[in-house]
């Protein structure tokens, strides 16, 4: 219930899911002191809500909370399987609860405040900011608010396609799985009319996997649409699923857009995960932005600066990716073929540093050579004329013109 008087904090985190986690065990590992924090959420997250997947060198924090990690992964088309050795890197995948459980460790270390009540307006004065309720009570003062409720992007991008997923927990009697490859990206499913889909397994033993229907495309499926879809991709794993249980079942829909999320809305507000930027548009990769993000907020409150991470992608990457998402919008290219020339052309390691957004200019270069030519140059042309025109249409006649010295 909110307090009948405002709570005075340093900092303040409105919601309390993944991103906001992630930066309490940041700051607890950091050894914050001295400074009071806050956290504003009606749910105070527990158990196994989602799973996250990211790629990562063995070792580092989050190593003790894993489920599973993996040294090589496969990308299957209907030309063949490809094994993909990882080294130096490891695809690894962390379950919501451990996340949870060292989240509400770090809080209980960090004596913050939870705040159980939804947060509405964030009030930015420029000094202090106070979070309120959504009938304006205000519920929190504090020097800076991050800030990592989901939502949509400041303005609808030129593209706006959604990643949208269903997966199934499948415990088997007996040995099943194969626990030392995970399926990354596996292309013989069907594919919609407009996007690309792909199936997707992350053993943890031989008895118990996460699998996964997964589509990139403008519109959702029902759930009989998703049920359909995972049966049929279980029948191509050969998986008798009489004899396997669902223990859960797991859903999730990512924006993949060219829309900007604005990072920094006021001067004492930092939008943090999706909100923030740190989901790939031409993947939906999300958590190794988010982790750092944390990383970088909390190293700045231990040395006493303004908890403002920095961009989570360059913005040749955003752009590289506005491009792909044209390219795959327009049918310009087709999308199995995309990803699997990616994959084909490129070692593995500079295709899990490019989809991170942590590569260098010049393997950029190397991922865009991998690329078909002439129809990413058309997506290039198409993405150019697609900025001016958004240009023109934000300037009216009449409008004074900003003169720029040459």
């Amino acid at each position: 219930m909110p307090a009948s008087s405002p709570v005075d904090v340093d900092l303040a985190l409105v919601g309390g899911g993944g991103a906001a986690s992630l930066v309490l065990a940041a700051l607890d590992r950091h050894r914050v002191t001295g400074v009071r924090v806050a956290v504003v959420d009606p749910v105070h997250k527990r158990g196994q809500d989602r799973t996250w997947a990211f790629w990562g060198t063995p070792g580092g924090d989050l190593e003790p909370l894993l489920s599973a990690s993996w040294s090589r992964v496969e990308v299957v088309t209907a030309a063949g399987r490809r094994v993909l050795p990882l080294d130096p890197l490891r695809y690894a995948m962390v379950r919501s609860a451990p996340v949870y459980d060292r989240a509400a460790e770090a809080e209980r270390r960090l004596d913050a405040v939870r705040i159980g009540a939804p947060a509405g307006e964030l009030r930015d004065d420029g000094d202090r900011v106070t979070v309120c309720d959504p009938e304006g009570r205000a519920l929190v003062r504090a020097g800076w608010v991050l800030d990592s409720r989901p939502r949509k992007p400041a303005r609808p991008g030129r593209t706006s396609w959604l990643q949208h997923f269903r997966g199934w927990w499948l415990a088997a009697e007996g040995p099943t799985f194969d626990p030392g490859r995970a399926v990354l990206m596996d292309f013989r499913t069907p594919q919609p009319e407009r996007g690309v889909s792909f199936g997707y397994v992350l053993p943890v033993d031989d008895r118990f996997a996460l699998v996964e229907y997964t589509e990139f495309g403008p519109a959702l499926l029902d759930d009989a649409g998703y049920d359909a879809a995972l049966r049929g991709y279980a029948a191509l794993l050969g998986l008798d699923l009489s004899a396997l249980r669902v223990r859960e079942v797991e859903n999730g829909v990512i924006p993949m857009t060219d829309g900007p999320f604005v990072a920094r809305p006021s001067p004492r507000v930092v939008r943090l995960g999706t909100a923030g930027g740190a989901t790939r548009p031409s993947t939906g990769f999300t958590f190794s932005a988010m982790l750092r993000q944390a990383d970088e907020v909390a190293a700045a409150v231990a040395a006493g600066r303004p908890p403002v991470p920095a961009p989570a992608y360059p913005g040749r990457h955003r752009w590289m990716d506005a491009v792909a998402l044209r390219a795959l919008d327009r049918g310009h290219v087709d999308g199995v073929e995309f990803f699997a020339r990616l994959f084909d052309r490129n070692p593995a390691e500079r295709v899990l540093r490019f989809l991170d957004g942590v590569t260098s200019p010049a393997e950029d270069l190397a991922v865009m050579r991998s690329s078909p030519l002439l129809p990413m140059t058309g997506a290039v042309l198409g993405d150019a004329a697609g900025r001016l025109r958004a240009r023109l249409g934000a300037w009216r006649p009449g409008d004074p013109v900003a003169h720029q010295r040459a």
